[in-house]
């Protein structure tokens, strides 16, 4: 049988995070994955360039049944350390949007650097492994992986969430949890674009691949950023950050003039210009086939001197106030995170450690804290994979 002091389930983000960090400590480490690859989801990330982090991540943006379980870990490593060590090997980055780091170049650099950094400390690494048989004793735990049986003291599981199952998501962190007696809450894919019934598809056709700048408000939340119309819904940012917080049965409300007047709008175009069409003064706020369609569906084809104030303020409120009630989501298979997972008030916050099963350790999604998009659940994975490498 062969023995280490630590073995982590999962080569991804935060997984290898934690093995670099223990092997910094001496400690014997082996990294386990069932995937052909470590950090596949790295590689894909940020349309191959990665979103490696975020510069402005604070645990504001984070969504847990405890939102306090997530300081100690961002606070012990944040954005900033995460930043100082792509600088220091080379890694050319920028800054896109709302604090969003992505690499100039491919987002292979990212995973080689993990991967170089983790042979520096001697940890090593089996891929198209799967760990099954995993049990308790006296020194640790006992699992088997790769046809062959394997001992650890410290057994760190970073197996993620069921997101993007194509590419071998599973629920094996939280079977694991519940085996050992941990509770997991519910669990839902986050992140994700928004579907919509037969007859709002139908009238919303036209619209397929049109983007708006918008806001997206929930009962809980509001975002301010792009919206995408789809063959199925509606999906870009401003709809995956608050698809984190939608529940089925509840509305949306979207502003796509997001602080603009837009009666007053009409109506000083209509003092202007009065020959000129609706659609036409809303295609100066609007891309031109969402202000075509809006104009046709409240009866404002014709010049704007013909339209009275109250087919202003309807379009004023097709703009501004849109209410819709999303049938779902495009699930898992589209979802970049699952919300939800391994209940913190099992785990240790400082360590990670279950409290319940000492020795036992889970990092990054399999956890029940679940980040904004932008980089931000990267940065729970390296810093989630930090703490946890200061403890195994």
């Amino acid at each position: 049988m062969d023995a280490f002091d630590v073995v982590v389930i999962g080569a991804g983000a935060a997984g290898m995070m934690c093995a670099i960090e223990a092997g910094k400590r001496g400690r014997s480490v082996l990294v386990l994955d069932h995937a052909a690859a470590a950090g596949e989801k790295i590689r894909i990330s940020g349309g191959g360039r990665c979103n490696f982090t975020n510069l402005r991540a604070t645990p504001a943006n984070y969504i847990s049944g405890n939102p306090r379980f997530c300081i100690s870990a961002l606070r012990r490593y944040t954005q900033h350390d995460f930043v100082a060590w792509v600088e220091r090997s080379g890694v050319a980055y920028h800054e896109k949007t709302l604090g969003q780091l992505f690499c100039d170049g491919s987002s292979r650099q990212i995973v080689d650097m993990l991967l170089g950094e983790m042979t520096r400390r001697g940890v090593k690494l089996q891929l198209r492994a799967t760990a099954t048989d995993v049990s308790r004793t006296d020194t640790g735990f006992e699992l088997a992986a790769g046809g062959r049986r394997i001992a650890c003291a410290s057994l760190v599981v970073a197996t993620g969430g069921k997101s993007i199952p194509k590419m071998g998501a599973t629920g094996f962190g939280y079977d694991l949890a519940a085996r050992f007696g941990l509770k997991v809450t519910e669990t839902r894919p986050a992140l994700v674009p928004l579907t919509l019934e037969t007859g709002a598809l139908e009238r919303l056709k036209p619209l397929a691949g049109v983007a708006v700048d918008a806001r997206a408000a929930s009962a809980r939340t509001a975002f301010d950023e792009a919206m995408l119309f789809t063959h199925r819904g509606l999906s870009g940012p401003a709809i995956l950050q608050i698809s984190s917080y939608w529940r089925e049965g509840e509305e949306i409300i979207v502003s796509m003039a997001p602080g603009v007047d837009v009666f007053e709008r009409l109506r000083e175009a209509r003092r202007a210009n009065g020959r000129q069409a609706a659609q036409t003064a809303l295609a100066t706020l609007l891309p031109r086939r969402l202000a075509q369609l809006l104009a046709e569906e409240h009866g404002a084809a014709g010049n704007l001197a013909d339209l009275p104030d109250r087919t202003l303020r309807a379009l004023d409120q097709a703009v501004n106030a849109w209410r819709f009630k999303p049938v779902g989501s495009e699930g898992y298979r589209t979802a970049e995170v699952t919300l939800g997972g391994v209940d913190t008030d099992e785990l240790d916050s400082r360590t990670m450690q279950a409290r319940r099963a000492r020795g036992l350790y889970f990092i990054g999604e399999v956890v029940d804290v679940t980040g904004w998009l932008g980089g931000y659940n990267f940065q729970w994975a390296w810093s989630s994979g930090w703490a946890a490498g200061q403890a195994v």
